[in-house]
């Protein structure tokens, strides 16, 4: 049951989605993201900054907040080195996912020719793989099986434009097929069952190009029908046990709440069952078998999401399946043939499971004893006899086994980046830390191998902000901290307020919080906690993030810019009005959701010019390095060229760097190669980390519209 219309209805909800990311999209083990709500009242006085911590931390903080340098001794004690190509270089190998008949594996590797992720596949017990994908360009990052084991399915789009289509691979290496061959046209929303292998369902905005149509696909021909219509306000689709769209999750453009629907039969009215209103957290995961009942995830009456059994008809509670009162569901693992839940995951600082079918019980015990690191069923065979488990951890890269249930035994697939394992990385402790209102944040903290905190009076530190801002930052590996890390930084990341995962109250205590509010705020007393725990020198300090991240960078600069010493924003919006404007023309079903969280900018001048970087960049006083995707559909060019230019005309100077074949972050490795280098050495200038020498990266399609 492999269903993305759950979690389609996100796609505005993260500004930032890392075009470097690879995965899979047969997520039949992953529950939908959650849009949580309700207003959290702050209090007046100021707290004093606490630490707990989730293990055992390595390190000895300094007797006072004093600001002492770090000493040459200090950078000369780190380990070696990571290479900028081995931490931002495609991986070896990842991504495995098995195919249905459990006879064959596929994973996605560089083309020996190109370097460029292409999908392979390989016999399930033979090394012997061959690259039946042929990209040459911006690489594969989610694909998958058909559901009869004939093909890849695949979606990619042209540059970063994010109109993504949707392409069937024979697996003897043949031309790829375009299913979605329409110009200007996104195909999403893509769901397969296993019991009906030959047709997809996939959603498509040719008809008009703010909604999304659902067409049902004939694998073998290609024959396209339209199967449901759009009404105008659906966000995602939930098909049933016959594979019949029997579910549909609308968003009210006029008060932002979200309903969900349902039809008897495909022939039946649209009847609303649930609405969650936009302070509220929901929405549907499953039906069961019997099509009688459905899998909710709602926070009605409470502030986290609960995981419900309710009848598809009336919407009765039938059932409490689980819930936390510290964070929202995470995960749901669900037999595909019972359609009953099997396990579900919390994540607070760090995942847990609670599982619900014991047969799961022995198999989830066996695995924890393969590797002291977090796992997750990525993907399974048909008869869900066969698992490939993923395990993360924070000190080095994933590893992938392929897990018989039958035998209960898991056998070594491969380490996605093998010349990691080489290097000495930095490990990542949990921490909360209490805002000025008390409001506890769950953070991470990685510091550089070796460091004595005690010794050095304090390290250079990057605060590295999440994209969003409705996500969140979690336990596990990063290029990007393991980068900070061994040039000699502390890193620290911090869920604000506003960040998703932890209730509706915490989430919607950022409301209208953007710039200088309490999400910003909540950075700035990240920082204060670091510089009195000993952790962070106050005159080296950067603040680093991509999209809201990016404007968290911007912000931070403008509104606090005594704290920071240097700032890199990579495709952060900077003018809040204009990134209204300019959203995808499908995200326009959300946009009340929106303005309810960020507020209404375009109409309320005062409040736009008050958040928007734009016009306050004549306070900017630290360096400031900007990277920017010409083809960014979320966080368009005329966001970076707009802090570029008003900075210029105030007398501000900054680095900026374009990427003409690059959308909302940068996929290409060459790009990422020249990007991060430039980065490092602006670093290491600014706070006396260690770098590599500049690179010199000749397929990189950098324009340098500024440098230092």
């Amino acid at each position: 049951m492999a269903n993305l219309s759950q979690v389609c209805r996100l796609t505005y909800a993260c500004l930032h989605s890392p075009a470097c990311r690879v995965q899979t999209f047969r997520t039949y083990k992953l529950s939908s993201r959650q849009l949580a709500s309700a207003a959290y009242l702050r209090a007046a006085r100021r707290a004093s900054p606490t630490i707990r911590h989730c293990r055992t931390q390595n390190r000895t903080l300094a007797s006072s907040s004093a600001s002492v340098a770090p000493s040459s001794n200090y950078m000369e004690s780190l380990p070696e080195l990571v290479p900028l190509k081995i931490l931002f270089g495609n991986p070896e190998k990842t991504s495995p996912n098995v195919s249905p008949d459990g006879k064959s594996l596929a994973f996605l590797a560089p083309s020996e020719d190109r370097d460029v992720l292409n999908v392979w596949v390989r016999p399930i017990n033979s090394e012997k793989a061959k690259m039946v994908t042929k990209d040459e360009l911006r690489g594969i990052r989610q694909f998958s099986w058909s559901e009869d084991s004939q093909y890849i399915m695949y979606l990619q789009d042209v540059g970063g434009d994010e109109n993504f289509h949707l392409y069937l691979q024979p697996l003897d290496g043949k031309s790829a097929k375009d299913l979605t061959d329409f110009e200007g046209v996104r195909a999403q929303n893509l769901v397969t069952d296993k019991h009906y292998p030959e047709e997809v369902l996939v959603g498509l905005n040719k008809r008009n190009p703010q909604i999304f149509d659902m067409y049902r696909v004939k694998l073998e021909t290609g024959e396209m029908t339209l199967d449901t219509e759009n009404p105008g306000d659906v966000l995602g689709w939930l098909t049933d046990a016959k594979f019949q769209i029997r579910g549909a999750i609308a968003m009210n453009p006029t008060d932002g709440s979200t309903t969900f629907r349902t039809r008897e039969t495909p022939d039946s009215e649209w009847k609303e069952l649930m609405i969650w209103p936009q302070e509220e957290n929901g929405g549907p995961v499953a039906f069961t078998k019997d099509g009688k009942s459905v899998y909710v995830q709602s926070s009605l009456g409470y502030d986290t999401t609960r995981l419900l059994q309710v009848d598809a008809v009336t919407a009765e509670e039938q059932k409490v399946i689980a819930f936390s009162d510290k964070t929202d569901i995470g995960r749901v693992m669900m037999n595909d043939d019972t359609r009953e839940v099997e396990a579900v995951s919390f994540n607070y600082l760090r995942r847990e499971w609670n599982i619900l079918d014991p047969a799961l019980a022995e198999d989830f015990k066996q695995l924890e004893k393969v590797e002291d690191a977090e796992f997750s069923v990525v993907s399974e065979t048909a008869d869900q006899r066969t698992w490939i488990v993923t395990f993360s951890k924070d000190d080095g890269p994933s590893a992938s086994y392929i897990y018989s249930r039958d035998t209960k035994k898991a056998d070594f697939l491969f380490v996605t980046q093998p010349a990691l394992t080489k290097y000495k990385l930095s490990s990542m402790s949990c921490e909360v830390i209490k805002a000025r209102d008390g409001l506890e944040l769950p953070a991470y903290l990685s510091l550089p191998v070796s460091a004595n905190l005690k010794a050095s009076g304090g390290l250079p530190m990057v605060l590295n902000v999440h994209g969003g801002p409705w996500a969140r930052d979690a336990w596990g590996f990063r290029p990007d901290t393991q980068w900070f890390a061994n040039r000699g930084y502390a890193v620290l990341q911090v869920n604000f307020r506003g960040s998703t995962g932890f209730g509706k109250s915490f989430l919607h205590a950022g409301d209208k919080g953007w710039g200088v509010g309490p999400m910003q705020d909540d950075l700035t007393d990240a920082v204060q906690w670091a510089v009195d725990q000993g952790i962070a020198d106050p005159k080296k300090i950067a603040i680093y993030g991509g999209s809201y991240g990016g404007y968290a960078c911007l912000a931070g600069m403008c509104f606090t810019p005594d704290l920071y010493a240097c700032g890199v924003d990579v495709v952060g919006p900077s003018h809040i009005s204009t990134l209204f404007q300019s959203i995808p023309s499908y995200w326009a079903p959300m946009k009340k959701q929106l303005v309810h969280r960020v507020g209404d900018v375009e109409n309320d001048q005062e409040l736009n010019e008050r958040i928007s970087p734009f016009y306050h960049a004549d306070k900017i006083k630290a360096p400031l390095l900007i990277g920017q995707g010409a083809n960014d559909p979320r966080v368009k060019q005329a966001e970076a060229d707009q802090i570029f230019n008003a900075m210029k005309e105030k007398g501000v100077s900054a680095e900026y760097y374009l990427y003409k074949d690059e959308g909302h972050g940068f996929a290409r490795p060459p790009n990422k190669f020249d990007f991060y280098s430039r980065v490092e050495q602006f670093l290491a200038k600014h706070l006396g980390g260690r770098s590599e020498p500049l690179l010199n990266v000749e397929d990189s399609s950098v324009v340098v519209m500024h440098e230092q």
